[in-house]
């Protein structure tokens, strides 16, 4: 399904201010990639699994960290998904 929003700007000086903030955001979003994906290959150098496999298969328990480790290693992989996602949805847009 395709949606498409319309933004009314007074001028054209506006729609180059708004396609730049695109191409800053996904700049940032793009680092915020990289930096996810080091930690996420601390934890998974640290234990010598990777971060599927991880989901799948390890407890808290199996852990040094326990379950604030654990929580760590979950949410970087999550928030991973969660930006890849945005980021392909900023760049799959036609505008």
């Amino acid at each position: 399904m395709s949606v498409q929003m319309v933004i009314e700007l007074e001028n054209q000086r506006g729609s180059q201010a708004i396609l730049h903030a695109l191409e800053a955001y996904k700049i940032r979003l793009r680092a915020s990639i990289e930096r996810t994906k080091e930690r996420l290959r601390f934890f998974e150098a640290r234990y010598g699994v990777g971060t599927h496999q991880f989901l799948i298969e390890m407890a808290a328990e199996d852990l040094q960290g326990g379950d604030l480790e654990y929580v760590e290693w979950a949410g970087e992989a999550d928030m991973l998904e969660g930006l890849k996602l945005e980021l392909s949805e900023l760049e799959n847009a036609r505008y």
